[in-house]
């Protein structure tokens, strides 16, 4: 099946439009671009520069996609946007490019729902299967790990990171990485118990369930350190791969600057 497109819409000639394509009133879509099979976009959407989009996505009206970074330090390299499957951007999405800090890409994985008004800006990172909820801002080289929930009116600083499985509350500001498996919460955001909700849902065994949450007592707290964490859970036999993972990921946030273990990018760049 040809893709479908609207004759009010401006599509390049050099652009790459898979079969199964819907592309709506009033689009513009520039030279770069890579859509796949299946995706539409509904109408009023812009992609600039250098974007590849996957199949099945629907993409809402006012959604930019591809725009130059909002970083002065940036010199017009052509970097890009990696976009996935299957994933819902509603209206008013900005998704830039990133910047030459890093690798070049700004990515979105599969299966992701982002709320209207979304902003993810370079060089960010975003997994498989997250949410975002309305009006939430990433700033530059965040990264957010897979199923992740982030509520509406989030503002998350940039080099931060959101561990997998967790939920930031609404309208929290983020100046430290949230830790995997955690329900976050306030302004600034602190880590106030863990997502029991989340790891339920994705059919974490109970037994694995609670011994995250020990490490989470032990952690935040009983307030015993990082260390003592680790050995108390061994010498109790409950050092199991999740728990090693939530105590590595906050190994890297206590090593960053500012509770951010992406911090240490701004210097290698």
């Amino acid at each position: 099946m040809s893709p479908k497109i609207s004759k009010l819409a401006v599509v390049d000639r050099k652009a790459e439009i898979a079969d199964d394509v819907e592309i709506g009133p009033f689009c513009v879509v520039g030279p770069l671009a890579k859509i796949g099979r299946g995706t539409k976009l509904y109408n009023n959407v812009t992609i600039l520069g250098d974007v590849t989009i996957g199949e099945d996505n629907l993409i809402s009206p006012g959604t930019v996609l591809g725009g130059h970074p909002q970083d002065l330090s940036y010199k017009g390299t052509e970097t890009k946007v990696v976009i996935g499957d299957r994933n819902v951007i509603r209206e008013c999405v900005t998704i830039n490019r990133a910047s030459e800090k890093e690798d070049g890409y700004t990515r979105l994985g599969s299966d992701c729902y982002l709320m209207g008004s979304v902003h993810i800006a370079h060089d960010c990172n975003v997994a498989d299967h997250v949410i975002i909820g309305h009006g939430t801002l990433l700033g530059g080289h965040v990264h957010v790990d897979h199923h992740a929930t982030l509520s509406g009116s989030v503002a998350v600083l940039h080099y931060g990171a959101i561990g997998s499985y967790t939920f930031v509350g609404g309208a929290s500001r983020v100046m430290q990485d949230v830790a995997p498996y955690m329900l976050a919460d306030g302004n600034p955001a602190r880590p106030r118990c863990i997502n029991i909700v989340a790891l339920k849902r994705n059919n974490f065994a109970p037994e694995v369930i609670a011994k995250i949450k020990e490490a989470y007592r032990l952690m935040y707290r009983a307030c015993v350190g990082l260390d003592n964490v680790r050995d108390l859970m061994q010498a109790k036999g409950d050092l199991i791969p999740e728990v090693e993972h939530f105590i590595d990921k906050i190994a890297v946030s206590q090593a960053g600057r500012h509770g951010r273990g992406r911090e240490q990018r701004r210097k290698a760049a």
